[in-house]
């Protein structure tokens, strides 16, 4: 799941080699993806009204849904 996410990401961006996806368990149980990309990318990422990001979320838990997985993604601030 985390490499779709990353692979989705690297191709919406000018900068591929600053996406970064980070595991974390949740509290839940659930799988907390975290997206990092360049700074310059975030809006790209994120796309009009979060249409984009929410795509991507998407896809993920879909993806996540055949493992019988619970899947969150993150986008990360830019550090």
């Amino acid at each position: 799941m985390d490499e779709l996410l990353a692979e989705l990401a690297r191709r919406l961006v000018d900068e591929p080699d600053a996406v970064r996806v980070e595991q974390v368990e949740g509290d839940d149980g659930s799988l907390v993806l975290r997206l990092h990309v360049a700074e310059a990318d975030v809006g790209k990422v994120i796309g009009r009204q979060g249409r984009i990001a929410r795509s991507l979320r998407t896809l993920v838990r879909a993806s996540a849904a055949r493992d019988g997985r619970r899947v969150l993604v993150e986008i990360a601030d830019p550090e």
